[in-house]
């Protein structure tokens, strides 16, 4: 759940009057289920088993999280081959191949899965579409964590990564062969629609999922964008760079007619990017806690006279379970 909104900044006397702004902060925005509980299992990690504890790659795409978790004893690494023997640890949310808690269960390592529910939910989707016969297009972005993990679900030549329209366009399937798709969690609403619809065109017996692969989360942050975007000369978006779904509401924003900027922390803003704007957006990426939140209003507050109205488009109320490992 979002925290309280900040009160907006006080008064100023006539002679330093701020001029007024209108801020329309989007809900939901921020942490989803999949993010807490991610974080939760490295903090509960670090109760458990005492610091250090491993966490391979990024827990979630923030570098705010990141360094408080680090603070608190959490070491990060890009390979299980820096992890020492006999040492816990816990993969990100985005998920992994399947080869690497096989080596870390080859290694003796105590290990924990923090890859969030509907990122595994499309990885079991994956190896029953294989298990049928089928092989799998995949929607994603080339080089995410995410893609990475789920292309790693499956034999080497059973799946296909499409990032475009013009990618579905240059597949070479025979027009018998049995197909289905996949998408990868944080995608472009409307993007990854157009790109389901040139699929069915191009194959129309391919399968698709019962219920889409984007998540709650990203479609839930998504329309709340658009709910605000169109008021609004600019909007914020405090997300990381290597934020699947942050640089989707960024983009997202910028199709509504917005100017989208995507910011990390408030002291990041530039005044002059107030300028002429009566109506500002914000609205935070899924790995971005409330926290940034309130500092990024604080830091606007420091140019400009803020009234800030929350815009609530869906509740959200998912909640997912921690590893057995961690409630024993």
């Amino acid at each position: 759940m979002n925290a309280p909104l900040p009160e907006s900044p006080a008064g100023q006397d006539t002679a330093t009057a701020k001029a007024p702004l209108r801020l329309l902060l989007a809900a939901p925005r921020g942490f989803c289920a999949g993010v807490d509980r991610a974080i939760d299992i490295v903090e509960l990690s670090l109760q458990r088993y005492g610091a250090p504890v491993y966490v391979r790659h990024e827990i979630v795409h923030n570098r705010f999280v990141v360094d408080s978790l680090k603070a608190k004893g959490a070491v990060f690494v890009e390979e299980l081959d820096e992890v020492p023997d006999a040492a816990p640890v816990v993969f990100s949310a985005h998920g992994v191949p399947k080869a690497i808690p096989a080596k870390a269960s080859e290694r003796g390592l105590d290990w924990l899965d923090a890859t969030c529910p509907l990122v595994s939910k499309v990885h079991r989707q994956a190896e029953r579409q294989i298990e049928a016969g089928r092989h799998i297009v995949f929607i994603g972005h080339k080089g995410h964590p995410e893609v990475i993990g789920t292309l790693g679900q499956v034999p080497e030549g059973t799946i296909t990564l499409v990032e475009t329209v013009e990618d579905v366009a240059g597949l070479d399937f025979a027009d018998d062969e049995a197909l289905a798709f996949l998408t990868q969690t944080t995608l472009s609403v409307d993007d990854t629609a157009e790109i389901v619809a040139a699929l069915r065109a191009r194959f129309p017996r391919i399968v698709g999922p019962k219920a889409e692969d984007i998540c709650y989360a990203t479609s839930n942050r998504q329309a709340a964008v658009k709910a605000i975007a169109p008021e609004c000369q600019l909007v914020l978006v405090i997300g990381a760079p290597n934020s699947s779904n942050s640089l989707r509401l960024v983009e997202v924003a910028q199709r509504c007619g917005a100017r989208g900027m995507l910011i990390q922390r408030g002291a990041e803003i530039d005044g002059t990017w107030l300028d002429g704007v009566e109506v500002l957006g914000l609205t935070a990426g899924a790995s971005a806690p409330e926290e940034l939140v309130n500092e990024v209003i604080a830091r606007i507050g420091e140019w400009r006279e803020v009234t800030v109205e929350q815009v609530v488009t869906a509740e959200e109320k998912m909640v997912f379970k921690l590893p057995r490992q961690l409630v024993d």
